[in-house]
């Protein structure tokens, strides 16, 4: 693609996303577009090309946002349009980057699948897109399905979004039916960017990430001013001071250019050794001649979901600190810091935008990186309030104070929205409240019913996506944005081997749960704890307060073999000498606990 003489005027610019719902054919259209405009030759084209990560590829879903710069010709007219796909991800966990995205166009692809109609997320990601002021091309997917329905689905979507259908584009991008007509109402339907070329330089920062030969690259849309090469910039938010290495666009290959103008989407290099300093949503602006106020909506990666990952094998430490820290250069959305826990050595107590997020670092650490790793149970920041009017955030049981300093205790609070078929109404209703969620609206819908549900973040985090999918056979979506914290009456509950607590299985709970769930774990562990000599008690306790129990009995040698007759007392004899002995050997003795007794322990859920 020839890029060097690209038109630079904004009627000539289309910034465009695509908004969908896991699975509806978000990157098969995204890989249309890039054969339409010739942007990838077919020697090198694969399915999802825009999906670089390998669990990307596995889930299907998209996991990071990716830019591509593309030329259209339009075929009535012969005009050329620059055109900036944005593909973003679709999941929850990944809201607020989407969101950021969702800033640097001005319209959206809204593509629903024809055979399963508008689903949460669709729902979710259309509102933000309305809040940028967007402008809608409906496009209708898998239209050559035999299940298909696009009048139910056009209905839908008119009455559940509240988007025009009339003239919605019918699409089928494994057969590449419907893709000319897309592109004609891309170009025809999406307005130009606007910007000042005159005005200092502003650019909003969408995403970065680190490359191994051109350090850390960041993906922006200039909004006003020229961006340039060797030009001093500022991050308005962060502090962070660079020169620019290099200007470049994603054709999807790296092409460096000399300047991005204003409506144009491209990315920078700037020998950057601090990853922290670039955050989405910030603001980039020049040094010398800033721009007077950063673009609005800025707030950094809030971290809901705790979970601490150790070494299977200790040893491997020291390669798994220098994996995390890499990683981090990848995908700075995550925290870490360092953690002792007595039964599982070293390791990082990580914080991430959801549970979905929590899996992909995992997987990510074992795949590219060759570790086996133990994540401990998932957990939430509560706040807890203490006798001498301090706040403390707390997501780690071992942090807990003890129970008679604290005053109240907060924990957060999410609304859910649940998009079903009706006849599955009632069994999510009896899971909602079992969970200890507040029921706010329900909307009936032809053929399906929306559940809008107040939860406890801590309850959906564990089991609850995978049993919504289970009691609705998989036609459920769920789809959950933060509300605010609530007062809860929660406990640290610990798990005791010989009195000796684990803090690798202690968690934070909900009074109401600490029963059941301090049972189900000592239960557990009786199975995966190997017999001793001597008797081993699992107790699960709230403070000094035991609340379960179970019993490993001892291995059991028969002292009394030898004797052949004679007097009872010499068989007292031995059995109180064996007695005495196991006692001894108690008090000294250590409980060998294998690593996959915790792995196994971990997997407590709800069933």
């Amino acid at each position: 693609m020839n890029i060097a003489f690209r038109n630079h005027s904004l009627d000539k610019i289309r910034n465009f996303s695509i908004i969908a719902h896991i699975d509806h054919g978000k990157s098969t259209i995204a890989d249309c577009i890039l054969r339409y405009c010739g942007a990838v030759d077919e020697r090198k084209m694969q399915e999802q090309f825009l999906d670089s990560l390998p669990s990307e590829r596995e889930r299907g879903i998209t996991i990071k946002a990716n830019g591509v710069y593309l030329i259209y010709k339009h075929p009535d007219t012969g005009v050329e349009y620059n055109l900036n796909l944005i593909d973003t991800p679709g999941h929850v966990d990944f809201a607020y980057e989407v969101t950021r995205s969702l800033a640097a166009c001005e319209g959206s692809i809204l593509v629903v699948d024809a055979s399963q109609g508008v689903e949460a997320q669709t729902l979710a990601n259309t509102y933000k897109a309305v809040e940028n002021n967007h402008e809608f091309v409906v496009a209708l997917n898998k239209i050559d399905l035999p299940a298909a329905d696009v009048d139910g689905t056009k209905k839908q979507i008119e009455d559940i979004i509240g988007i025009d259908t009339s003239d919605a584009i019918l699409v089928s991008a494994k057969n590449n039916i419907g893709i000319d007509e897309l592109m004609k109402a891309i170009v025809s339907k999406i307005p130009a960017p606007k910007g000042d070329i005159d005005a200092p330089l502003c650019c909003l920062l969408m995403d970065s990430w680190y490359d191994q030969y051109l350090g850390v690259i960041i993906l922006v849309r200039v909004v006003h001013g020229v961006l340039r090469s060797k030009a001093n910039i500022i991050m308005m938010q962060t502090g962070g001071k660079y020169q620019i290495d290099n200007v470049g666009v994603f054709t999807p290959d790296k092409v460096m250019v000399d300047e991005l103008h204003p409506g144009e989407i491209g990315f920078i290099t700037a020998s950057i050794k601090n990853p922290g300093d670039c955050r989405i949503g910030d603001t980039i602006t020049e040094e010398k001649k800033p721009c007077d106020k950063p673009l609005p909506g800025f707030k950094p990666a809030q971290s809901v979901v705790f979970s601490s990952l150790f070494p299977a094998d200790s040893s491997q430490f020291e390669y798994f600190r220098e994996a995390i820290q890499k990683l981090h250069l990848n995908d700075a959305s995550f925290e870490y810091e360092l953690e002792n826990s007595g039964a599982l050595g070293f390791g990082f107590r990580c914080g991430f935008l959801g549970l979905l997020h929590l899996e992909i670092i995992q997987e990510r650490l074992e795949d590219e990186y060759n570790i086996d790793l133990i994540a401990t149970a998932p957990s939430v920041i509560y706040k807890i309030y203490l006798d001498d009017d301090r706040v403390l955030d707390i997501h780690n049981a071992t942090d807990m104070p003890d129970q008679g300093r604290i005053t109240k205790a907060e924990e957060p609070w999410v609304k859910a929205n649940i998009m079903t078929p009706h006849e599955y109404v009632g069994a999510i209703t009896g899971l909602c409240i079992e969970k200890r969620g507040m029921q706010i609206d329900m909307k009936f819908l032809n053929e399906r019913v929306i559940l809008i549900y107040e939860l406890p973040l801590s309850e959906i985090i564990f089991d609850f996506y995978d049993r919504l999918k289970s009691i609705s056979r998989g036609y459920a979506s769920l789809d959950w944005e933060m509300m605010e914290y609530r007062e809860a009456d929660v406990v640290k509950l610990s798990i005791l081997v010989n009195g000796e607590p684990l803090d690798a299985l202690s968690m934070i709970v909900h009074k109401t749960k600490a029963d059941y769930r301090g049972r189900e774990i000592c239960e557990k562990l009786k199975t995966l704890i190997p017999k001793q000599l001597y008797q081993v008690a699992i107790q699960a306790a709230i403070g000094g307060k035991i609340i379960a129990r179970e019993t490993i009995s001892a291995y059991k040698k028969d002292v009394t073999a030898k004797c052949y007759g004679g007097d009872i007392t010499r068989k007292k004899k031995l059995l109180e000498k064996q007695k005495r002995g196991k006692k001894r050997m108690r008090q000294i003795g250590n409980v060998e606990i294998p690593h996959t007794a915790f792995i196994e322990a971990l997997k407590i859920s709800d069933d």
